[in-house]
């Protein structure tokens, strides 16, 4: 089929070819629109829909079903376009809860509404809200089925989900026309979780966002509108607001350290010395003072890949990534990983994934394999995590979508013990930090490293998940972007996880939607 796109001034026609196996794959769409636009190969582009709701490899196949696909591209950050009918509202209105806490069923507190009017809404509106998703599920064939699986388990599976979405969009769609205004959208959210209080994401904002979110035109519902709609949006008196992210490990940040820090030839001294010298105490005390100048070479994109020579006691003094990383977010964060997931995240994830497919099943055996096959359990489950948000095609980048299975190689890799590291380290292509475990079998680890630029840096860690503890906080260390493949995962282990700039980092729907079932599931 032939997807119109608009850039700048012009418009432009893409042919998207149809396989037995569905169209072709978003990244491959991409590189298409590059070459018609004559734009240069790398360009990162941000592709929304008419009404300004953002278009990614999630949504992209369902939007080509839906037909006569018009696709507007920017070079900049997508914007958000909200109609005058959007912002006169009144008392149709909907509030915003601001509570980070779990939901509860029930609660007579005062709601606030965040539009800067001032004015206090009651949980009436809630109420309202509640009861009109309710209703929509009790009268659709399919609705009672939503109902039950959430009273029996206290969460949807995807299937479900996505059959509920469907219902009250369809529902939405069929009251309100086929370009829902905003407050029509953000209400049947609101209605979700309201009447299902353990899907609502305690990080979010409004709780909320994994659904609709208003501020960039994305969720679950915004998606599903786009596959029923085949009428232009309206265009006439529209303004826009913008949604600012912060870009993960690589955002410039202001640190935590109170030491001292050198500056002139007294760093260059400190750094010569580190050059020729291992003594524990006089490592650890210049670079400490040496910090600020090696977060400032790490973010010099023509100096940041010569870090590892110009301070090489990071290949022989373990335990340098993790002192960093305090410096940079402190004690308290930098111990959130070891402190939550052994206790908390873990176990939610096991039970979370006992229903899914066979790679996850030999996961989950763990450390059973008499051959030693298998990873140990702490590791398993990091692993099981990367199988709940598996990688998607993203922005301009080359090949098709990859499976979780595939996904791990970026993660983490394994060598028997007396196989060479530099060696290995000579035969890698360029790539991400990821995790080297060297051992007798897979559950027997006696080495750990986090790989960087080709390098083994030496981990402290004595455990696998201590290990992958030190190859996270690498990416914040060295100001290295997450792996295509492995951004979800990251970022959920990043604002979930270890509480890293939440509400500022842009998550997809499916890393808000995780989070909203493991933080509810009762253990």
């Amino acid at each position: 089929m032939l997807v119109k796109v608009r850039f700048g001034g012009s418009q432009k026609y893409v042919k998207v070819a149809e396989t037995e196996e569905g169209y072709a794959d978003f990244s491959s769409f991409l590189q298409k629109v590059i070459g018609k636009l004559g734009l240069p190969l790398q360009t990162e582009l941000y592709l929304t829909d008419e009404s300004g709701t953002e278009v990614d490899a999630d949504v992209f196949e369902d939007l080509l079903q839906a037909g006569d696909l018009t696709i507007i591209v920017s070079t900049e950050k997508s914007t958000v376009v909200l109609h005058q009918d959007q912002l006169d509202v009144s008392s149709e209105s909907l509030v915003s809860d601001t509570s980070s806490s779990v939901p509860s069923d029930s609660s007579d507190a005062t709601i606030i509404l965040e539009k800067g009017s001032g004015v206090k809404r009651t949980h009436a509106d809630q109420e309202s809200a509640e009861a009109m998703v309710r209703d929509i599920l009790q009268s659709k064939p399919g609705g009672e089925k939503v109902l039950h699986e959430y009273n029996k388990t206290k969460t949807l599976t995807e299937g479900t989900r996505r059959q509920m979405v469907n219902l009250l969009v369809a529902d939405m769609v069929e009251v309100h026309g086929r370009l829902p205004p905003t407050y029509v959208r953000t209400k049947y959210a609101l209605g979700i979780i309201t009447l299902f209080p353990y899907l609502k994401d305690p990080y979010s904002k409004n709780g909320y966002e994994h659904y609709y979110d208003a501020d960039s035109g994305s969720g679950y519902l915004a998606w599903r509108i786009k596959t029923v709609q085949r009428s232009s949006a309206v265009q006439s008196r529209r303004c826009s607001t913008t949604a600012t992210y912060q870009d993960g490990p690589k955002s410039k940040r202001d640190f935590l350290l109170t030491d001292k820090q050198l500056f002139g030839e007294e760093c260059r001294e400190a750094i010569s010395l580190l050059k020729h010298t291992t003594d524990a105490t006089i490592v650890k005390e210049k670079m400490r003072a040496t910090f600020q100048y090696r977060q400032k070479l790490v973010r010099d994109h023509q100096n940041s890949s010569t870090v590892l020579d110009v301070f090489p006691r990071f290949l022989d003094s373990p335990g340098l990534i993790d002192k960093d990383f305090t410096m940079m977010f402190g004690e308290d964060a930098s111990g959130r990983f070891l402190a939550k997931w052994p206790t908390y995240f873990k176990p939610r994830i096991l039970a979370d994934s006992k229903n899914s497919k066979e790679f996850v099943k030999d996961l989950l055996s763990g450390n059973q394999s008499s051959d030693g096959s298998d990873w140990d359990s702490d590791l398993s489950s990091i692993l099981l995590l990367l199988h709940l948000l598996p990688p998607t095609a993203k922005g301009h980048k080359k090949g098709p979508r990859i499976s979780s299975y595939q996904a791990v190689e970026h993660l983490v890799r394994y060598l028997t013990i007396g196989v060479s590291v530099e060696t290995f380290l000579g035969s890698l292509e360029p790539g991400q930090p990821f995790l080297l475990c060297v051992g007798e079998q897979k559950n027997i680890i006696q080495r750990f490293y986090v790989i960087v630029d080709h390098k083994a840096i030496p981990c402290k860690a004595q455990t696998s998940l201590a290990a992958f503890d030190e190859l996270f906080k690498a990416h914040f260390i060295f100001s290295v972007n997450y792996h295509e493949s492995l951004n979800s995962f990251y970022t959920f282990i990043q604002t979930t996880v270890f509480n890293i700039d939440v509400g500022s980092t842009k998550e997809t729907p499916r890393v808000k939607e995780l989070r909203a079932r493991l933080l509810n599931t009762q253990i």
